[in-house]
């Protein structure tokens, strides 16, 4: 079994960077043998991008690959639709989600598409997350439109 925890430290730590720069504490990293090849964090209020989430940040910082079938990504929360329709698209594998307390995401719709989903349920992301929800509920809301899937 793979060892998650080196790899979802890197995630929370892009995540800390996000919340750290006045955004949604959200962060990803991609990993293929063995080895962190992207990073990304949630950067919609920073750049004013409603598209701009950990996942889409990190798969941006990959750049173009002809194949994706060899990679594992990290997140500290579990995909939203966009996300895991991107993910799906470029039929990444593997997904590790840090938590889905604060938000239940789409590990179903990844789970039907064939994506192995493996759930942490870290404290780390956790508690930021929520942290970040008490803090800033209506920049949360924004996030989501309101719309947890699981709710």
């Amino acid at each position: 079994m793979t060892n998650h925890a080196p790899f979802m430290a890197e995630a929370l730590a892009q995540a800390q960077k996000s919340y750290d720069e006045g955004g949604l504490p959200i962060g990803a990293v991609m990993v293929e043998n063995g080895a962190v090849i992207a990073r990304g964090h949630n950067r919609r209020v920073q750049d004013g991008d409603p598209t701009a989430h950990g996942e889409m940040a990190c798969l941006r910082a990959a750049g173009r690959r002809p194949r994706y079938d060899g990679v594992t990504l990290y997140t500290t929360l579990s995909p939203c639709m966009m996300c895991a329709g991107t993910i799906v698209q470029f039929g990444i594998p593997r997904v590790v989600i840090g938590e889905a307390e604060n938000f239940h995401g789409n590990e179903a719709f990844l789970r039907e598409n064939g994506v192995e989903v493996i759930r942490l349920d870290d404290p780390g992301c956790t508690d930021l997350m929520a942290r970040f929800i008490r803090e800033k509920p209506t920049l949360w809301d924004e996030d989501i439109a309101g719309n947890d899937p699981a709710s």
